[in-house]
């Protein structure tokens, strides 16, 4: 069996697009003709392990995976195997839940467990949509026959980062918003408003404050030299996006966040949380040392984490503890080291870097609620400044004529 896309019209003359299941292109033009449907075009949906040229620009257009069918997926292949539903039966019915992209995923999922394939290795078809833990947990789960209890583990860990996510880029959108309106209303003000006031002015000879002829000349540049400004924002935009792809890049900007007011806790904390839950989740699961720090160095975000344990792996694994190479990143509190290397000791270390990582989830999840309740009044009162020095820079030379007039 295998998936195809097709266009066709309906009996009332409408134009349908989709997928369906079949053996063959001959197949799959008799279901449609059962369907009620006559064919136009009916093409084999590749995915993405044996993609060509014009299959990757369709998957271009095409929607992606979000992550709460990602999550819905999950939570429901978790149900159905509990209840004592076989793997290739599951699959077959949450096909008919889903449209579009994953849909697609799951008739692949489904044929490749009819071809021999492993769940795992399926997922690993599709690197951009699961990444790696996701599959190395699903691997561990069909290797110790419990798979159903390791998606249950990673409905709970998507939900948690989905939660944590939001919470953070809810903490800052309304800033940013604020911020945005603040340059929006400057940059009308000094392209559009005051190069027809400095004319009036220029023309009466008015004298002026320095603040009025400090924002001319910088009106007047940015409407010379616009286009060069943009150009170099571009510019310094996508060098700064190589920069910080490159290694050494990575590393100097996470060191740099650790050092800023406000960054430097999301950074740490994060880099805490990430680390802690990824590690704790595929040692919990089954998966052995060595291969847990591989899948951390690869997916965690912190360079300067990942770049000291992957320097001390082969002494993490030779010595079986890892607490004090994490006081060399300067990463970790005191109280988190304490933690892990009493899971060390107790030979709990799974379950210590959990509870780890649930500590630190909540402390920046309520630290993101606090900020965003402070950060408001701030921007605020940064706006009112802003916009108020702009205002009165303007509206103090036309007062000042004003009042030689009436003298």
């Amino acid at each position: 069996m295998a998936l195809f896309s097709y266009q066709a019209f309906s009996k009332d003359g409408k134009k349908v697009r989709g997928t369906l299941d079949a053996a063959t292109v001959e197949g799959a033009r008799e279901q449609l003709t059962k369907m009620g449907l006559y064919p136009v075009s009916i093409d084999a949906a590749l995915d993405e392990a044996g993609v060509g040229f014009f299959a990757r620009i369709k998957s271009f257009f095409m929607r992606g995976v979000t992550s709460k069918e990602k999550i819905l997926f999950t939570k429901q292949l978790a149900i159905l195997l509990k209840s004592g539903v076989p793997l290739l039966q599951a699959l077959e019915l949450l096909i008919d839940q889903f449209e579009g992209r994953m849909r697609s995923i799951l008739i692949s999922l489904k044929d490749g467990i009819k071809e021999g394939r492993s769940l795992a290795e399926g997922l690993g078809r599709y690197p951009k949509i699961f990444p790696n833990i996701y599959i190395q947990l699903v691997k561990a789960g069909e290797a110790s026959g419990k798979l159903e209890l390791i998606l249950d583990r990673l409905v709970s860990y998507l939900e948690r980062r989905e939660l944590m996510v939001k919470r953070v880029k809810s903490a800052m959108r309304y800033p940013m918003i604020q911020l945005g309106v603040v340059v929006l209303v400057v940059i009308a003000l000094l392209t559009f408003v005051l190069p027809n006031l400095a004319e009036t002015f220029a023309a009466q000879g008015a004298k002026l404050p320095w603040t009025t002829s400090f924002l001319m000349g910088l009106s007047a540049f940015i409407t010379s030299y616009w286009y060069i400004l943009i150009g170099l924002l571009i510019l310094v935009v996508l060098l700064f996006r190589y920069w910080k792809s490159t290694p050494q890049g990575a590393r100097l900007m996470d060191q740099i966040k650790l050092h800023i007011p406000i960054v430097k806790f999301f950074a740490r904390t994060g880099a805490i949380v990430q680390f802690s839950q990824t590690l704790g989740m595929l040692m919990e699961s089954g998966v052995n040392l060595s291969e847990a720090l591989d899948i951390v160095v690869n997916i965690i975000d912190n360079q300067i984490l990942a770049d000291t344990l992957h320097e001390a792996r082969d002494k993490i694994i030779k010595q079986g503890r890892i607490a004090d190479f994490l006081k060399q990143t300067n990463i970790f509190p005191p109280i988190a080291i304490y933690l892990i290397q009493t899971g060390e000791q107790s030979g709990q270390l799974d379950a210590m870097l959990l509870t780890v990582a649930k500590n630190y989830e909540e402390e920046l999840i309520e630290y993101s609620d606090t900020l965003s309740s402070l950060i408001d009044p701030i921007m605020l009162l940064v706006m009112g400044v802003v916009v108020g020095f702009v205002v009165m820079s303007v509206v103090q030379p036309i007062l000042n004529q004003t009042e030689l007039v009436n003298l």
